[in-house]
């Protein structure tokens, strides 16, 4: 059975923010398939049913990019590390 999960977060800034969120997330249980607007900084997500809603949240926000009206500096702060090392994952 196929399950889709819609989230607006924040702090997605370039390709090197979407390269880390990306990872990171099909790495997560039940995600197959992983699309982001970085204009509107919506994150698509689509797996089985084993893929958690709750999970794919927080696993975010530990990233730096929290869902909407739930960010602050230090998950900003957090978000420019994590878009620095999505950059040096995809130029290797």
């Amino acid at each position: 059975m196929k399950n889709t999960i819609e989230l607006d977060v924040e702090n997605i800034k370039c390709s090197g923010c979407m390269n880390t969120i990306k990872g990171a997330m099909l790495k997560m249980e039940g995600v197959q398939e992983v699309s982001i607007d970085l204009e509107s900084e919506h994150i698509h997500l689509e797996g089985n049913e084993a893929m958690d809603r709750e999970s794919i949240v927080k696993k975010l926000a530990s990233l730096g990019y929290p869902e909407v009206g739930n960010n602050n500096i230090i998950r900003k702060a957090v978000s420019f590390v994590s878009c620095a090392v999505g950059r040096l994952e995809k130029e290797n």
